[in-house]
């Protein structure tokens, strides 16, 4: 037997997998608490600290591709360690700006680095390599439920934080936190595992070129670019916009963060559920439905009236669907490329997701700065589902074919025919 393929050997990946991506998704959710307490304190304007998240997660976005094709290169453990100080580092310049620059530089540009070399696309294309492809959906699920684990606990705690010891200090502590997922990467250090012996994926030899050709040419990779595209501007407008969107509507801060804790709590649920569905059905189908389900659920925010109950509905709701579209979606790269150039090619994908989530934090923000109001921006979001539940309707999860220049050099017909010709 190989090394790694063992029943039990799964448990030190799934387990590190998940408590490195709870940390990075837990710090990332609370960016959404930090607008108020920054603009209070500095008074800079609810759209500047919006732009300072939307550069953030474009930054995040920009780097992703190269940090997946270093992981695929060098191995995910070290990657992630260099992305946790960077990650940390940016936090404590963000903590200690005075003015729009500090907080574009820290929070924006150096944190963006540090979460796309400390990311889950890194720790899920790891995982996705470790663990072999009867377990596969349901591991990137748990570990994906997991990092919600860390969104439901690190978000009431650093709100409170902010209550006690303001902005500046909740800053310092979620470096800590970042840079202590440097404690967790050891089991990430194998760089190969049961899955690249076992699934048999065309053109295993193909270089990283060929590989990023083939996906240009594939139409059903542009479109989950697509559709990811619109799930970045869904889950950062609502990270960095919901709470200060119900109090805008009268309610209290106190409900305001617990309907966005209660997002991260169902989606443990969500996020599990959509790793055993994928195991089952279509993962298309079943984007499909989390995309028209959020749909439904901005447009009820919208049109209900400002309840504690509707507020609180609406973040057990968008819980269940918020990140299990990433099992789902990195699960269809996988289906179409194999494990070998997981990272980079998922790292593409959520370039297209963090583009969408760079309109969506600063867009929202300049809507209500003009406007008074998120409401066009929560219809825009509801339209850009309707979409994305359509287009995954015609998205196939079958392995990309080859190039057919690449075909042709390998090909066992070719290399007769060039025989023949010779002996000729």
């Amino acid at each position: 037997m190989r090394p790694g393929t063992g029943q039990n050997s799964i448990a030190p990946i799934l387990v590190t997998g998940s408590i490195i991506t709870a940390l990075t998704l837990g710090v990332r959710a609370t960016m959404g608490l930090f607008p108020d307490a920054i603009d209070r304190a500095l008074d800079v304007g609810i759209g500047t600290v919006g732009l300072t998240v939307a550069l953030q997660n474009l930054v995040w976005g920009l780097g992703q591709p190269l940090a997946g094709a270093v992981a695929d290169r060098f191995g995910a453990a070290r990657t992630l360690l260099v992305g946790a100080v960077a990650y940390a580092g940016g936090l404590l310049v963000m903590a200690t700006a005075n003015g729009p620059a500090g907080l574009h530089l820290g929070g924006g540009v150096i944190v963006g680095l540090g979460m796309s070399a400390a990311s889950f696309a890194v720790v899920l294309s790891s995982m996705s390599r470790l663990v072999d492809p009867q377990r596969r959906s349901m591991a990137l699920g748990v570990a994906t439920a997991c990092g919600s684990l860390g969104h439901f606990v690190l978000v009431p705690l650093t709100g409170a934080v902010i209550s006690a010891f303001g902005w500046r200090s909740a800053l310092t502590v979620l470096a800590v936190v970042t840079v202590s997922i440097g404690l967790f990467v050891r089991p990430l250090r194998t760089q190969s595992g049961p899955a690249e012996a076992i699934e048999a994926v065309p053109d295993d030899d193909e270089s990283l070129l060929t590989t990023l050709a083939r996906a240009a040419r594939h139409r059903d990779y542009l479109l989950v670019n697509c559709t990811f595209f619109v799930c970045g501007f869904h889950v950062t407008f609502i990270g960095v916009h919901l709470p200060k969107t119900l109090t805008d509507a009268g309610l209290e801060t106190a409900v305001a963060n617990m309907s966005w804790s209660l997002v991260g709590l169902f989606n443990i649920v969500g996020a599990f559920a959509a790793g055993a569905l994928g195991m089952r059905f279509a993962k298309s189908r079943l984007l499909s439905i989390m995309y028209s389900t959020r749909a439904l659920a901005f447009a009820g925010l919208v049109l209900l009236p400002a309840t504690p109950v509707v507020a609180l509905g609406f973040g057990v709701v968008i819980g269940i669907v918020w990140l299990a579209s990433v099992p789902l979606t990195s699960g269809i790269v996988l289906g179409q490329f194999g494990v070998r150039r997981a990272g980079t090619l998922f790292g593409f994908v959520f370039l297209s997701h963090q583009v969408g989530a760079f309109l969506g934090s600063w867009g929202g923000g300049e809507i209500r700065e003009l406007t008074g109001s998120y409401d066009l921006w929560w219809w825009l979001a509801a339209a850009l589902g309707v979409a994305a539940a359509a287009i995954h309707f015609s998205i196939s999860e079958e392995p990309a074919p080859p190039l057919l220049e690449h075909r042709r050099r390998t090909s066992p017909s070719t290399a007769q025919d060039s025989v023949a010709a010779v002996d000729g």
